[in-house]
C-alpha cells in the first residue's frame, strides 16, 4: 500500500482507461509474435525446421526488446533530427512513472507498446531466412538491421520533427514502418542467402497445416492491439481502427478464397488464412484514417496483389523468400500505404488531412514506400555481408539436410 502511495504522488493525470488500453494493445502485440508469428512460420517450414523456426522467433523478438531499451526508443523519439533522433533517453534514461511523452500518455507503456512493434517487425523477417541460416548469423543479422533501418525508418514516420511525418505521409500502425521495412529485409537476406537444397525437385510443403491456421488466428486477434493501439488512447480513432481491422481481415480471407476457387478450383486453409494476414498488413497504415468501406476494398485489393506477390512476382524474382515476407509483407504493405493516400482522403470518407489534395497525398504516400524499400534494402545489404564475412550465413549442407532441429538445437518437434 505504501508503495502504491508513493508511485501515485508522481503519475501524471492520465486516463487509467488509456492505460488499461494501452497494456491491453501490448499484451496483444506481444501474442501475435509470440506466440503467433511463430506457430504460422512454424506450421508452414517442413517438420525437421519447426523448432528452428519458433526459437528464431522466440530469440529474434526477444533481443530487439532489448536492443530497445538500450539504445532504439531514444533514437527513435528522442532528439529532434529529420532523419534520426540521439540518444538522451539511451537505457531508459528520464523514464519514470511520472514522465509523460508528447501524446500525452505516460512514457512506460508508451516504450512497451513500441517495444512489441520493433521485435514483431523483426520476427517477422525470420519468414524469408528459413531452414537455412545459422541461429548466430540471424541474431546479427536483426541486430544490424534493427540499428540500421528499423530505427531511422520509425523515426521519420513517427517521431516528431522526422522527416516523412513532416511531409505529411501517413502510416497509422507500421504499413511503411514494420512491413514493408521488414519484408524488404527478407528478400535481400533471402538473396544473400541463396535458395533452399533442393528447392524445384524436393517437397517444401508445410508439415502441419493446423499449426499455422493457430498462428494466423492469433495474429488477427493480437492485430487489434496493434491497429487500435496506435491510437493511443481508449477512443473514438481506436474504435474506427478496431472496426476497420474486423472487416479488413474479413475482406482479406473471402478476397483470397474466391479467387483460389476461381483458378485452382478449390479454396484452402492456407490461402485463406494468408489472404487474411495479407489484408491485415494492407489496413495497417489505413486503419485510422479510412471509414469502414474503405478498409474492405483495402483488404480486398490487398489480398488479391499479395496473391500474385507469393505466385507470379515470386517467380520473376527468384528469390528463396521461403515464408514469403515479401510477398505478403512488402506488397501487402506498399498496397496498403498506398491505397491509404487515395481513401483517407475527406471527399471519399475518410479522416486524413483536409489540406492536403489526393494527388499530393498519394505522391508523398509513394516517396514515403520508396524511401522505405531504398533504405532497408540497403541497411538489409550491409547487415548480410557483414554477417557473411564474420560468422558465415548458411548452415552446412549435412546440417540442412538433417534439419535445424537437430543439427542446430539438438532437439526434434516429434519423435519417431
Amino acid at each position: 500500500m505504501q508503495l502504491t502511495q508513493g508511485i501515485a504522488h508522481v503519475l501524471p493525470a492520465t486516463s487509467s482507461g488509456d492505460i488499461a488500453w494501452m497494456l491491453t494493445s501490448t499484451l496483444l502485440v506481444l501474442m501475435m509474435a509470440v506466440p503467433g508469428v511463430g506457430l504460422f512460420y512454424g506450421g508452414l517450414v517442413r517438420a525437421k525446421n519447426v523448432l528452428s523456426v519458433l526459437i528464431q522467433v522466440l530469440a529474434v523478438f526477444s533481443l530487439t526488446l532489448l536492443l530497445w531499451a538500450f539504445y532504439g526508443y531514444s533514437l527513435v523519439f528522442s532528439g529532434g533530427g529529420a532523419l534520426i533522433g540521439d540518444l538522451h533517453m539511451a537505457f531508459l534514461h528520464g523514464l519514470t512513472p511520472g514522465s509523460v511523452t508528447t501524446t500525452g500518455l505516460p512514457s512506460l507503456p508508451y516504450f512497451a507498446f513500441q517495444a512489441t512493434f520493433a521485435g514483431i517487425a523483426c520476427a517477422l523477417i525470420v519468414g524469408a531466412l528459413a531452414e537455412r541460416m545459422k541461429f548466430g548469423a540471424v541474431l546479427v543479422f536483426t541486430a544490424v538491421w534493427f540499428t540500421l533501418a528499423y530505427l531511422p525508418i520509425a523515426h521519420m514516420v513517427w517521431a516528431p520533427h522526422g522527416w516523412l511525418l513532416e511531409l505529411g505521409a501517413l502510416d497509422f500502425a507500421g504499413g511503411t514502418v514494420v512491413h514493408i521495412n521488414a519484408g524488404v529485409a527478407g528478400l535481400v537476406g533471402a538473396a544473400l542467402l541463396g535458395p533452399r537444397t533442393g528447392i524445384g525437385r524436393t517437397s517444401m510443403r508445410p508439415h502441419n497445416l493446423p499449426l499455422a491456421s493457430l498462428g494466423a488466428a492469433l495474429l488477427w486477434v493480437g492485430w487489434f492491439g496493434f491497429n487500435a493501439g496506435s491510437s493511443l488512447h481508449a477512443d473514438a480513432r481506436a474504435a474506427l481502427a478496431f472496426v476497420d481491422t474486423l472487416l479488413a481481415g474479413a475482406a482479406g480471407v473471402t478476397a483470397w478464397l474466391c479467387a483460389e476457387a476461381c483458378i485452382k478450383g478449390q479454396p484452402s486453409v492456407l490461402g485463406g488464412a494468408t489472404g487474411m494476414v495479407a489484408a491485415l498488413v494492407g489496413i495497417t497504415p489505413a486503419c485510422g484514417t479510412v471509414g469502414p468501406m474503405g478498409a474492405i476494398l483495402v483488404g480486398i485489393v490487398s489480398s488479391l496483389l499479395c496473391m500474385w506477390g507469393v505466385t507470379g512476382l515470386k517467380r520473376r524474382l527468384r528469390v528463396d523468400d521461403a515464408l514469403d515476407s515479401f510477398g505478403v509483407h512488402a506488397i501487402g504493405g506498399i498496397a496498403g500505404a498506398l491505397l491509404t493516400g487515395i481513401f483517407s482522403t475527406p471527399a471519399l470518407g475518410g479522416l486524413g488531412p483536409t489540406d492536403m489534395a489526393l494527388l499530393r497525398q498519394l505522391g508523398v504516400q509513394a516517396l514515403a514506400v520508396g524511401m522505405t524499400v531504398a533504405w532497408s534494402a540497403v541497411a538489409a545489404l550491409a547487415a548480410g555481408l557483414l554477417v557473411r564475412r564474420t560468422l558465415g550465413m548458411r548452415v552446412t549442407p549435412d546440417h540442412e539436410h538433417a534439419g535445424l532441429d537437430t543439427s542446430s538445437h539438438g532437439e526434434s518437434a516429434y519423435e519417431t
